[in-house]
């Protein structure tokens, strides 16, 4: 999420330009001084933004609201009366950019460079092997196949893979809609082949893989059964 997506507004509003109506300006300012200076009371964001106190309240709540930031208690410096701080949760943090997803690559790559190519795959089936011990539990080989396969799909959605899942006789038809690691999925082909490895293990079953998001298709389908 972005700073834009947030309250819905262009992108950009990150940039508080004047194209903004002054409610979301205000708002995202005072995101951007929170993120700035660390912790910040009503006072001292009223003052550094030039409004009313009520006013940078009135902002404040709605982004709390908006579980973009969060108030507390602090001591400042540790001594001292205590006072009442705004923050940014983690939802707030994550609004701000990221270049995750290109660390990731620039590090694989150093792997593949120093390493060797195997090196890069030995990366992944380790990920791999944690998240499947993760899994073991929901996904217990003593229950029968199509309750595996509902779960299945029940996490790939808390992971970000929006799946969705189809019958087609004796057959399941998985499709994940989104690939949350695709940057590096286009880079390192290693990943894709880690993750159907581990999906084959989680279920017990043999799977085959149609299409991949990474390679321009829609959707990864996913082909499940005898």
């Amino acid at each position: 999420m972005t700073l834009a997506s947030a309250y819905n507004l262009p992108p950009s509003t990150t940039s508080a330009g004047p194209s903004l109506p002054a409610p979301e300006r205000t708002k995202t300012r005072l995101l951007e001084l929170i993120k700035r200076h660390g912790p910040q009371t009503a006072q001292d964001l009223a003052y550094k933004l030039e409004v009313s106190v009520p006013a940078a309240r009135r902002h404040l709540c709605d982004l709390q609201e908006g579980g973009l930031i969060e108030s507390r208690t602090e001591r400042p410096g540790g001594r001292g009366r205590p006072q009442h701080v705004f923050a940014l949760t983690d939802q707030g943090e994550a609004s701000f950019p990221k270049t995750y997803s290109g660390l990731c690559v620039d590090v694989l790559r150093h792997v593949q460079h120093l390493f060797g190519q195997g090196a890069v795959m030995q990366v992944f089936d380790a990920r791999s092997a944690e998240i499947a011990a993760r899994l073991q539990t929901e996904l217990s080989p003593a229950s029968p196949l199509p309750v595996r396969v509902q779960i299945f799909v029940r996490v790939l959605c808390e992971m970000g893979f929006d799946a969705v899942l189809e019958q087609e006789g004796d057959t399941w038809l998985v499709s994940k809609r989104n690939c949350p690691n695709l940057t590096v999925a286009r880079q390192f082909q290693e990943l894709c082949a880690s993750e159907l490895t581990m999906y084959q293990t989680l279920l017990g079953v043999p799977m085959t893989r149609e299409t991949r998001i990474a390679c321009g298709q829609s959707t990864c389908l996913y082909r499940i059964g005898p």
